[in-house]
């Protein structure tokens, strides 16, 4: 089961210099679901007590809605 609890919020600095580690694209962040999006990738990164998890294989497949519709805050 998902973690829904919130988490400390990550520094925006280090959001500007994140990447995705496959594509090396621009992440988003969706600060209601606590992820890092890589829309190129189709993955989802989580963030768990304010620091971001950047294994592929931490990471979650990006459904229809996610894809559609970038979040604010990106």
């Amino acid at each position: 089961m998902p973690d829904t609890r919130p988490s400390a919020t990550i520094d925006r600095k280090l959001l500007e210099l994140l990447v995705c580690p496959l594509t090396k694209d621009r992440l988003e962040l969706d600060e209601e679901k606590n992820e890092l999006v890589s829309r190129s990738a189709g993955l989802a990164y989580p963030i768990r007590d304010g620091i971001p998890i950047m294994l592929p294989s931490e990471a979650r497949p990006l459904d229809d809605d996610d894809k559609a519709t970038p979040k604010a805050g990106a």
